[in-house]
């Protein structure tokens, strides 16, 4: 018996070593950024890891938003832009559609999920020549909408298939008490539904958010003048030709990611509940 507990707790140690050596390998780069934006550039010049002075400053985070050729503060203006519109649009469409997917049967229902579940897997540049000759024919190649509209399009096969197995796991008993008492189906799906999703929803609100503001490729492909670029788009243009402030591109970088980090602290109290919807059933 007492080798059966020694063998558990050796397990136990075992086992939270490991996760601590995996934690600090992940978050080893962040520390990294971090003392790398918060230090002259003189103090990491030769390696961040350094510390024969350490200077704590806050300079590059005021350059990087007020940087002359490519303000920050200006691309995370126009990030938000896309990234509120993008995000709420595809969720609104999204969650009526995988409403009607995991209550109504209709003909070719089983081939339309599979369409949406494949439309998951295809890379965004496999694509892209197509969609940026679409969006040249409706003059929308350096416009906010045509970048809200390619991913709104992206967005809502995934919330689709994300809403649709979180609708799955909720009792239909409810909503058919409500249609006998005579409930339409909005009303069920608004004031029943609804407000039972609201977990899903905020988790398919905060990745979709999170991969709209973090996006690069599809804006790269889709906006070019200088005043409309997005934040992830101005951070390569601090680079200097013969001189790169690291300083002022970690500090850049880590003030694109505030705002995602922020939208998840916000929404951890339903993020996890709705992770369900990831469940295939």
């Amino acid at each position: 018996m007492m080798r059966y507990e020694k063998k558990i707790q050796f397990r136990e140690i075992s086992l939270n070593i490991t996760a601590w050596i995996i934690g600090l390998i992940w978050i080893l780069p962040i520390v990294g950024i971090l003392m790398t934006a918060i230090r002259p550039f003189d103090e990491v010049i030769n390696g961040w890891w350094r510390f024969d002075t350490f200077t704590p400053t806050f300079s590059n985070f005021f350059d990087a938003l007020n940087h002359p050729t490519a303000p920050l503060i200006n691309g995370m203006k126009n990030s938000l832009i896309v990234a509120i519109p993008a995000t709420f649009l595809p969720l609104i469409i999204a969650t009526m559609t995988g409403y009607g997917l995991s209550r109504y049967h209709f003909p070719m229902r089983k081939a339309f999920i599979i369409t949406v579940v494949l439309t998951l897997a295809l890379p965004q540049q496999m694509i892209a020549v197509p969609i940026f000759q679409i969006m040249s024919t409706l003059g929308l190649v350096d416009s906010y909408l045509g970048l809200i509209l390619v991913h709104t399009a992206w967005g809502i096969p995934w919330i689709t298939f994300f809403m649709r197995n979180y609708f799955k796991t909720l009792p239909f008993s409810i909503e058919e008490a409500a249609r006998i008492d005579g409930a339409s189906d909005f009303q069920i799906f608004y004031k029943i539904v609804f407000p039972n999703a609201l977990p899903a929803i905020a988790s398919a609100s905060a990745l979709q958010f999170t991969w709209v503001w973090s996006d690069f490729f599809l804006a790269l492909i889709l906006i070019y003048s200088p005043n409309k670029l997005l934040a992830t788009q101005r951070i390569p243009l601090m680079r200097g030709v013969y001189h790169v402030d690291w300083g002022l591109l970690s500090a850049a970088s880590i003030l694109v990611m505030i705002i995602p980090i922020l939208i998840y602290l916000l929404l951890q109290r339903y993020y996890v509940k709705g992770m369900v919807g990831w469940t295939i059933k």
